[in-house]
């Protein structure tokens, strides 16, 4: 089966075509600037890159140029589109009610947009595509796969937030977590990979990006995620601040003149390893590049990055009363040899001792701890596209 797979921004569309047999990515791209001048970039997996300047109004525009693409007839990768059996969409948020990938309707259509009001700047552009594609190829069957439904599955205990009842009954307001297509992902490859008993394992994964998170999995169901009812909870982030005493937010606002909106647009865009490097940079490989040159703000920034990611890691071993594996993942996880580390080092207490030679690996698969290590420690890239198409064919081939 032929899936294409979509994932909207607010201006920006990126998508992938996967053959579900072989798992193979065929071709992919992204459609960047929608709703100004537009730009779409293609490129066919073992051809060159393609850049196109092209009007792109709306994302009906923006999925139709990217549909033209796959099947020019010197580089597209399809014959007809008749070749696509199925649309798999990442969705941020499904809110309380959507708590799996669901094949799109008009029921799951309404419980996205009601749940805009959690995710305001991905669930509408979300729909949007939804929509695209819906009126560009209709009859293909479209499924939306949340990025909050691996979070559904924790007690309540540990998605409850120690407010009033009443706040919980009206809006729904819980722990959800995010990332969940890659915590998904990367727990089955781990369980995979090293072995484990699929309903017999606790394995914790580290999903370390510009936005990071972590999840703590018993018998391949998550029971606890460090980012809650908004993707600004848990670690220190790129630019997002993390876990802090919410006494700071009216402080600063009494103090500063400013309303709740611009604190937590402070928070947001303006704090985490950024803000902690005194604006030097939320990349890590700048901040690396400037602490081996003596600065102690990028020294700083990322020592309490990794300081946040080691005690997650604690908590959600006391969480699972143990754990088997722990697996860094995402763009600093899969490449920061100093991030990993660093955070080992604060992990000694479980028997853990890290292999040298092994970290300096990078963007791969291959085990980090020693063979005598009494938990096993992995890098195993994510791949959210793969999941989602998973996810569709399943549900697709299911109906």
């Amino acid at each position: 089966m032929k899936v294409l797979i979509i994932n909207c921004g607010s201006s920006s569309l990126k998508y992938q075509i996967i053959d579900s047999e072989s798992e193979q990515v065929e071709a992919k791209g992204i459609c960047e600037r929608i709703g100004l001048d537009g730009r779409l970039t293609y490129q066919p997996t073992g051809g060159e890159k393609e850049v196109t300047d092209a009007p792109m109004p709306t994302h009906n525009e923006a999925i139709t140029l990217v549909l033209k693409a796959l099947v020019n007839p010197k580089t597209g990768v399809l014959k007809s589109l008749d070749e696509i059996q199925a649309i798999g969409h990442r969705v941020l948020h499904g809110g309380a009610k959507l708590t799996e990938s669901r094949i799109v309707d008009d029921e799951v259509i309404a419980a996205i947009d009601e749940a805009s009001d959690l995710g305001p700047l991905h669930n509408p552009a979300n729909l949007i595509g939804i929509r695209a594609c819906q009126k560009l190829m209709p009859g293909k069957p479209n499924v939306a796969v949340f990025d909050t439904s691996f979070g559904m599955t924790l007690p309540e205990y540990a998605y409850r937030y120690a407010i009033p009842t009443k706040y919980y009954d009206k809006y729904k307001i819980r722990r959800y977590g995010f990332h969940g297509t890659s915590h998904s992902f990367v727990s089955k490859e781990t369980i995979k990979f090293l072995g484990l008993d699929p309903d017999n394992s606790k394995v914790i994964v580290c999903h370390l990006g510009n936005g990071a998170s972590i999840t703590a999995v018993k018998n391949s169901k998550c029971v606890d995620t460090s980012m809650g009812l908004t993707p600004l909870e848990g670690l220190v982030m790129g630019t997002r601040s993390g876990d802090l005493d919410p006494a700071i937010l009216q402080y600063i606002c009494n103090h500063e003149k400013i309303d709740i909106n611009e604190m937590l647009r402070i928070l947001n865009k303006e704090s985490g390893v950024m803000a902690l490097s005194n604006g030097l940079s939320s990349d890590f490989r700048d901040l690396e590049e400037a602490m081996d040159n003596g600065n102690t703000a990028a020294g700083l920034a990322i020592d309490a990055f990794c300081y946040r990611v080691a005690k997650y890691v604690g908590a959600y071993v006391a969480a699972m009363n143990g754990v088997d594996a722990i697996t860094f993942t995402g763009g600093i996880g899969e490449n920061a040899g100093i991030v990993r580390k660093k955070v080992l080092a604060h992990l000694g207490y479980l028997g853990i001792a890290m292999d040298e030679e092994q970290n300096m690996k990078r963007g791969e698969r291959f085990i980090l701890s020693t063979k005598d290590s009494k938990v096993t420690v992995s890098v195993i890239p994510t791949n959210e596209e793969l999941a989602i198409c998973r996810e569709t064919v399943a549900l697709v081939n299911a109906q």
